[in-house]
């Protein structure tokens, strides 16, 4: 080859540009992780410590539903119904077989898992709002069954779930479970923007678009809404099971009604449906603003059903999808000033 030929790069595969994704997007990862750290040092009491351990249980339920949701295109509102069924799953392991967290959180998940994959069945001949009516029919049938079952704790409620331990030591305040919950609210946000990126991801975004023309490109619908309602239901039951050994260790089945499904509906709509950090920023909305209402419960449901409608309205691509467009149009500018001042 002369000197002065071109220099030819060998053709990257698809498993290497995957491989090369995660690792030069986890140096800012891991310094979040780093700034997130002291945060329970820096709030004024144990109330607050809660609400931000509460903020990142509902960041990885959110992004769980995103990913059914805003990614695969498949419109569910039985969400809170897996996150019941983790929540419990979980109790009952630890409370009845005297599992361990640590093993009741990952058998939890698969329990979950399983129900996702029943739940993602009817998505196989029903769509739009058939599905949404079948899935808030499962929803109210698992809440009906745990206020019925005396095993589960009926209508009294589940008590005495114990906190996680952790070389010796009982992680039993809001302060201690924060480092339970927070590194695991950033795994999962991270192995979801992972996903997004990956072939899994642009397989749900191509059923999302056209059921048919994915089909037509060789596409398995099927066995990809499968999945889909699996992987969301993981996030689900892991938000479950991490909110039942929460102090006081304690569920009740009105934990779990329509009231709690609209509001994790909110978060993905307003965050923005299909956009990952939408969706963290809209758990951490309303879930302040919902905390902030709680005497006004009342009319929650009104009041969120009604922000659900404006934002389909006047901001269907919700916050997520502000942000895409000022990004877009900040480097459409760049560009354009870039090839001005060449010119």
């Amino acid at each position: 080859m002369p000197d002065n030929a071109p220099f030819e790069q060998a053709p990257v595969t698809e498993g290497e540009m995957m491989r090369a994704t995660p690792a030069r997007h986890l140096t800012p990862w891991l310094i979040g992780l780093l700034v997130m750290i002291p945060l329970p040092w820096l709030a004024f009491n144990d109330y607050q410590r809660f609400l931000l351990d509460l903020i990142l249980i509902n960041v990885i339920l959110a992004v769980g539903l995103n990913i059914v949701k805003g990614f695969a295109g498949q419109v569910t509102v039985g969400h809170i119904a897996l996150m019941a069924i983790g929540a419990y799953t979980s109790a009952v392991l630890a409370t009845k077989f005297g599992a361990p967290f640590w093993v009741a959180l990952p058998g939890a998940m698969l329990v979950t898992a399983v129900a996702g994959a029943i739940v993602g069945i009817p998505s196989f001949r029903l769509e739009g709002a058939y599905l949404a009516l079948a899935t808030l029919g499962l929803a109210e049938s698992v809440r009906i069954f745990i206020s019925a079952t005396d095993y589960l704790g009926a209508s009294v409620g589940y008590s005495d779930i114990p906190a996680p331990t952790l070389f010796g030591y009982t992680l039993d305040t809001f302060q201690r479970y924060y480092y339970v919950v927070m590194p695991l609210a950033v795994a999962g946000t991270y192995f979801s923007f992972c996903m997004l990126r990956s072939s899994i991801g642009r397989a749900f975004m191509a059923l999302r678009e056209d059921p048919l023309a994915a089909a037509a490109n060789g596409i398995n619908v099927r066995a990809y809404k499968s999945l889909a309602f699996i992987l969301s239901a993981l996030y689900a039951g892991c938000a479950g099971s991490l909110a039942a050994h929460m102090t006081p260790g304690f569920l009740h089945p009105n934990n779990y009604t329509i009231v709690e499904m609209v509001t994790v509906l909110l978060m993905v709509v307003l965050g923005g449906i299909g956009h990952v950090w939408g969706g963290i920023i809209g758990a951490i909305i309303v879930t302040i603003v919902y905390d902030l209402t709680r005497d006004y419960h009342e009319y929650q449901l009104l009041v969120f059903g009604f922000v659900i409608v404006l934002t389909v309205m006047f901001m269907p691509t919700g916050i997520g999808g502000l942000i895409d467009r000022y990004l877009v149009t900040r480097r459409f500018i760049a560009l354009r000033k870039a090839k001005t001042n060449a010119a």
